[in-house]
């Protein structure tokens, strides 16, 4: 198998049959097999359905994988990536905002490069809201910072990888999952390559801002010690503060006499440090959750069903068939 495209899918129930129809009118006059690996992610709808119904019908080689609940893009990446054959492997969206003609080209680079491992799609332009711009660039600037890998800003989950790539991907087994920290620490070399953003097929966008900001959390803390190195920072400072404070205030009473306000300084003291307290606490926790949960040694999916109607598995069921 040439190339295998892994496309996670949630609530997806309008968009999968126009995509795997714009797939097949785009790869037809192609000389290389593919595969369609769509990632069923507990969807609510009626996505399941349309994929069985895709599944039968097409002439393509599909494959389906229904998780038992939703676990996230995160882990349908890693599902596709596990179970994709492919010598490239590319992750696309079900929902038609990157149009298969990339794919063709990631293809072709690389080709015609073969010192390159993947192929990174990237946005010139963002056609998005000037707050969220400045969030995500924000974002980028403060973990370009503070983490030992570099994430190049703009670059999205849309790209193409060789085998050897996938490989060492799904070697990294960690239950937390940032994709985008992932491929930037195993390494290699990578193409980027531009893109511009379709406007969606069908449905809603699943990234709101609240879920937008949780995955940002969830990279710094999957890819940088900095925040646990900053609590203690805080810490250091605010205790030199506290004794510089006390310095202060036994001078000003033994030797201007000066009344020193009880109540007021109390209770802000009490409200600083206290706040200071729960922040690195905070931090802390940030981390020791995660390592509670990766102690655990939890599955990063669970499968409910598996759709395989690709021909070299009918060959291998028509072949059990004939020796039987």
């Amino acid at each position: 198998m040439k190339l295998s495209l892994v496309v996670p899918c949630y609530n997806e129930e309008g968009n999968v049959k126009l995509f795997a129809d714009t797939i097949e009118t785009t790869f037809k006059d192609s000389s290389y097999n593919y595969e369609i690996i769509f990632i069923n992610d507990g969807s609510k709808d009626g996505t399941m359905d349309k994929l069985r119904q895709i599944a039968e019908e097409s002439s393509q080689n599909i494959k389906v994988i229904s998780f038992s609940r939703n676990f996230g893009k995160e882990s349908g990446i890693f599902a596709g990536l596990k179970h994709s054959t492919g010598a490239y492997v590319c992750i696309i969206d079900a929902d038609l905002q990157q149009k298969p003609e990339y794919v063709k080209t990631m293809v072709e680079i690389l080709d015609e490069h073969p010192e390159y491992d993947s192929v990174v799609a990237y946005q010139d332009h963002r056609k998005e809201g000037s707050f969220l711009t400045f969030c995500k660039n924000t974002f980028y600037k403060l973990i370009n910072k503070i983490s030992e890998i570099e994430f190049v800003q703009g670059a999205s989950d849309f790209r193409m990888f060789r085998r050897n790539m996938v490989d060492s991907i799904l070697e990294m087994q960690e239950y937390y999952r940032f994709s985008k920290g992932i491929f930037s620490w195993v390494g290699f070399n990578n193409y980027y390559m531009p893109y511009d953003v379709e406007l969606r097929n069908s449905g809603v966008t699943k990234w709101s801002f609240w879920k937008l900001f949780k995955y940002a959390i969830e990279g710094i803390v999957s890819f940088t010690t900095v925040p646990l190195r900053l609590a203690t920072i805080i810490g250091i400072l605010v205790s030199l503060m506290s004794l510089v404070y006390l310095i202060i205030v036994v001078v000003q009473k033994l030797f201007f006499s000066i009344a020193i306000p009880g109540y007021a300084t109390i209770v802000t003291l009490i409200l600083l440090l206290g706040g200071m307290q729960l922040l690195c606490l905070g931090i802390i926790g940030e981390y020791l959750a995660r390592t509670y949960v990766e102690t655990k040694k939890r599955p990063i999916y669970i499968t409910r069903e598996i759709i395989d109607n690709t021909k070299e598995n009918l060959n291998a069921k028509k072949s059990k068939k004939s020796i039987r």
